[in-house]
């Protein structure tokens, strides 16, 4: 069916949100009834010819007192779903009793199968039936979606003369209409949209960053796709759609099967709902939500690997309740979030509770195949903060380190302000892959795509602007080509790594004996009782045993003690401890440093080698920033002229004006 057909199908239902709707609910929810029902008459309209078979079936299956039905139901019906109820909603629409019609439907919607009950319950579609029964606007509606004006059915609906009236709508077409409702809907609620919708224009460009580098490597077969915050499912569609075209560009036959897990129990029924519609019954059992669902503390797919995820995880969530479900910050076993790296059985990527982003992104990489030859490739969004929130040995900062360590990550591209619904924050697509090809190893791209956009006619909510083919196309080519431009810069992993040091200096106090080392007990009291200051003996807390080898930058020193020289470790002022970031790159490390930048200032300062931790963060604007040239004396002096000649007089006629 074209294009223009499935729009005006979609404009239909649309419109009968006005026509029964209107009195009766808030245009922002109009959605709670409209999707539902598309659903209801598409399913309806699907099994209409194997009706009186599934009801044999369901008299045969009661009769031999079997229990588990469900998989000969399917069968008898030849979908993935089912309704054992002797009624068709066109059986409804003659109904004249508003109380038998409610009594009716309501058997009606009984009688579907397990997985369609699952997308009414979360729809909560039941909790409308008393309201639209009341207002006896039920009858109405189910006529409006019998009118003969549309087809919601496959099969082609035809004149009395043998003539196509309506030509029928296949899976894909189906989809297509509800997947224009949902995006409307979206759109007029523009708060929530950006919850739940991700931009169709964002998801296309994060699905081509996946699969074009390997564009040329994919081989018939079977592959697995996943989004563990899946909304209403666009990326796991979008990205199968692209999938298939690229194998087909190939020659290649492939098969694929989407796995996605969702807590909004609206958007998980959507996204069930799109997918029995599109056909894909297989599809829609995998996909599991509801808010007993939660990605983070209840792993739907512990066991399971794919081959490629796509994710828009909520940023600047809390996560705190799945926190406490998981058993606290100290009691949290989950292997997703505490793995082994660098030397430590017990690597923590556990974020602040403020914030779960980048727990999503943890939770895709533990799902990563490990022995297929394309491993896995992930495209996720992420807002700033993923960038560099987190210090040294904090859950954000590891888990970046543990990407770039293990050279997972392809490239950043940032995105241009404004991309999506409820938000006007800066936005970055994260690509990472396991598989890395040879001339990507070791190094990390950053692409600044802050600027290829084309600005919408209207906003929608927060977004003023979208990518266009060529601008998704030119961030491609941009990614795929991996040279320096002015929007593209290279670097080696290492340059986003820093270690964190802390630098000590030692407790000097008036008064202290400078040839003996002090207990912790004497010198807490020492603290209370002394006083400070720069020419003071630095206080001794341990002399150590002849042979020892002098070494101030660790905290080291040589001293004379009664005329003796001695190797000593002086107490830590803590009102004087500081900490530095220094490059993993620095050159001569961490002691080339402090000799540089710190000794300079503070000759008897020292660092502790147990404290220094690894960190890693990443600064587009360090690398893309582009200052303002400041402007000339002369332009200045221009301006300043043309405003006085603008207020010339100004201050005359007010004070003329009060005498």
């Amino acid at each position: 069916m074209e294009q223009g057909q499935l729009n005006w199908i979609a404009n239909f239902i649309w419109g009968i949100a006005d026509d029964v709707l209107r009195d009766l609910y808030v245009r922002g929810k109009y959605r709670d009834v409209i999707l539902p029902m598309t659903v209801l008459r598409r399913l309806d309209a699907v099994l209409e010819p194997t009706k009186q078979a599934v009801l044999d079936m369901k008299a045969s299956l009661d009769k031999a007192q079997i229990v588990h039905q469900d998989q000969a139901l399917r069968q008898a019906a030849g979908q993935a779903f089912y309704n054992t109820s002797k009624f068709t909603l066109r059986d409804l629409k003659a109904r004249a009793s508003q109380q038998q019609l409610k009594a009716d439907f309501e058997a009606y919607l009984d009688g579907f199968s397990p997985n369609v009950q699952d997308i009414l319950e979360n729809f909560e579609f039941r909790n409308q039936i008393p309201r639209l029964s009341k207002a006896d606007a039920l009858g109405t509606l189910i006529e409006k979606f019998l009118s003969p004006d549309i087809n919601l059915s496959p099969n082609p609906v035809k004149n009395a003369d043998g003539s196509m009236k309506h030509p029928g709508l296949d899976n894909h077409g189906m989809g297509t209409v509800f997947e224009e409702l949902v995006r409307r809907f979206n759109e007029e609620n523009n708060e929530e949209a950006g919850e739940h919708w991700t931009p169709r224009d964002a998801v296309r460009l994060m699905a081509k960053l996946i699969f074009l580098p390997i564009a040329d490597e994919i081989e018939s077969g079977t592959y697995l796709l996943y989004d563990g915050a899946c909304g209403t499912g666009g990326m796991l569609t979008v990205a199968e759609e692209t999938l298939q075209q690229l194998a087909t560009e190939h020659g290649k036959q492939v098969a694929t099967h989407l796995y996605g897990q969702e807590i909004n129990a609206e958007t998980y029924a959507i996204c069930k709902a799109d997918l029995l519609l599109k056909g894909e019954g297989d599809a829609a059992d995998n996909i599991i939500g509801g808010p007993e669902h939660s990605t983070l503390a209840n792993d739907a797919f512990p066991s399971r690997e794919f081959d490629f995820m796509l994710s828009n995880p909520p940023y600047g969530k809390s996560w705190k309740s799945d926190l406490e479900r998981m058993g606290g910050k100290d009691g949290i076993k989950d292997p997703r979030f505490l793995i082994e790296h660098a030397g430590d059985p017990e690597y923590s990527l556990i974020t602040r509770s403020s914030d779960g982003q980048m727990l999503f992104l943890a939770n895709m990489l533990s799902k990563m195949k490990q022995n297929s030859k394309l491993g896995s490739r992930i495209a996720e969004v992420h807002n700033g903060s993923s960038l560099f929130t987190g210090d040294a040995g904090q859950g954000e900062s590891n888990i970046r380190r543990w990407i770039i360590e293990k050279d997972w990550l392809e490239a950043i591209v940032a995105l241009p302000l404004n991309m999506f619904y409820n938000t006007g924050i800066a936005t970055y697509i994260w690509v990472l892959a396991n598989r890395k090809p040879a001339h990507r190893k070791g190094r990390v791209q950053l692409i600044d795509a802050t600027q290829w956009f084309k600005p919408l006619r209207k906003n929608l909510g927060k977004k003023n602007c979208e990518l266009s083919e060529e601008d998704i196309q030119r961030i491609c080519n941009t990614f795929v080509a991996f040279a320096e431009t002015e929007q593209s810069k290279i670097f080696p992993n290492a340059a986003f790594g820093y270690w964190k040091v802390t630098v000590e200096r030692p407790l000097r106090l008036k008064g202290i004996d400078a040839n003996r080392a002090y207990s912790p007990k004497e010198i807490k009291t020492l603290r209370e009782t002394s006083e400070r200051a720069d020419d003071a003996p630095p206080v001794i807390k341990k002399i150590h045993k002849k042979g020892t080898e002098a070494d101030p930058l660790r905290g080291l020193f040589a001293t004379m003690i009664d005329g003796k020289p001695f190797v000593v470790e002086y107490e830590a002022d803590p009102d004087l401890r500081d900490t530095e970031q220094i490059p993993l790159l620095e050159d001569g490390g961490i002691e080339a440093f402090l000799r540089r930048e710190v000794l300079p200032h503070a000759a008897d300062a020292w660092y502790v080698p147990e404290s220094v931790k690894a960190g890693y963060e990443i600064s587009f604007t360090r690398y893309f920033y582009k200052p303002q040239p400041l402007r000339t004396l002369e332009e200045i002096r221009a301006d300043i002229l043309a405003l006085e000649k603008e207020t010339e007089g100004l201050l005359g006629e007010i004070i003329g004006g009060t005498v």
